[in-house]
């Protein structure tokens, strides 16, 4: 189920900005790992225009902050795979009726986070970087303590390497500061993560 045997090469991904596309690595990795157990529900979420949208402008944003183009491609990367291996763990039933609990209380701190992101967006002078990263921490215990007899310590590794990323209060400010680049990826954040709550999918 977590087995990253025979993995692209970063240099097949092509981190490079001209080519970075997140429906295209999405679609890369789903075939890795979907191949194996089927979750189309999943794989197509992440390939929708809206989701897309969402994941590139992550990447820009954290490529402008990390001042790097591959360990952005990384970040966006293991977005996909951990919510591929989640969803393939959700989708076969493979969650007990107490991890199901879990499952409800990640989701409602990730609807939580992203409406707080929102709000921190849409009205002047609340943007509060702790209250943002705490409640990211918060999904990422809850995401830990949900797959840990499923996933490897390699993917615990990424949920780690995501949640932290974007909990970095140095990266919250930026994106929430004054460049004109920043808005912009922050306005499209917003926008597609609040078509995913009106959807019903955060």
């Amino acid at each position: 189920m977590d087995s990253d045997s025979g993995e692209l090469s970063e240099g097949e991904l092509s981190p490079g900005l001209e080519s970075f596309n997140s429906r295209s690595l999405a679609l890369q990795v789903q075939k890795k790992i979907v191949s194996k157990v089927a979750s189309v529900a999943v794989a197509n979420l992440l390939t929708d225009d809206g989701s897309s949208e969402i994941l590139d402008e992550l990447y820009k944003a954290s490529r402008d902050f990390t001042k790097s183009k591959k360990e952005a491609h990384k970040v966006v990367k293991d977005i996909i795979k951990v919510a591929l291996k989640v969803g393939v763990l959700y989708r076969n039933r493979c969650f007990g009726p107490e991890e199901l609990v879990t499952v409800d209380r990640f989701r409602k701190k990730m609807n939580q986070a992203a409406m707080t992101a929102i709000s921190f967006h849409e009205v002047d002078y609340t943007f509060d970087p702790g209250v943002l990263s705490e409640l990211l921490q918060e999904c990422r215990d809850l995401l830990h303590e949900l797959v840990e007899p499923h996933l490897s310590v390699r993917s615990h590794g990424r949920i780690d390497h995501v949640f932290n990323h974007f909990a970095d209060v140095e990266f919250l400010a930026a994106l929430y500061g004054p460049s004109d680049e920043y808005r912009l990826y922050l306005h499209s954040i917003c926008v597609g993560v609040n078509k995913l709550l009106d959807e019903g999918v955060l």
